[in-house]
């Protein structure tokens, strides 16, 4: 993937560049198809200080050339939860945004199909 891919953390979160190396690959494969699109990915994982048991927070922000930044927040109880859930998130959105407007729905149209054939 050419696709340059950056993670930031805040100091609360620990892993350093082991945690990096993980999102990169798990990154680099999920989002693979839309590489022709992209031009960079950031990951941002950090704590929010408000005390709740869902305080870790993953914003994934993806950058397609020529338009505008496509960017995802999910916050869950672990940092590996929280990347999960905006990595899915972000496929979803990558996914309407280029495979459909591309792929029409994996099928043909009723245009390009063969006619049936009457058996009477």
């Amino acid at each position: 993937m050419h696709v340059q891919i950056q993670v930031n953390t805040d100091h609360n979160i620990h892993g350093g560049e082991k945690l990096a190396a993980y999102v990169k690959a798990e990154l680099t494969s999920s989002l693979s198809r839309f590489e022709q699109w992209l031009t960079r990915v950031e990951v941002h994982l950090s704590v929010d200080a408000a005390g709740r048991a869902e305080d870790k927070r993953c914003v994934i922000e993806a950058r397609p050339a020529g338009a505008q930044p496509v960017a995802v927040t999910h916050h869950a109880g672990s940092v590996d939860e929280a990347y999960s859930g905006a990595a899915q998130k972000m496929e979803k959105v990558l996914d309407t945004k280029y495979s459909r407007a591309h792929d029409h729905k994996g099928g043909d149209t009723i245009r390009h199909m063969q006619p049936a054939i009457d058996s009477d």
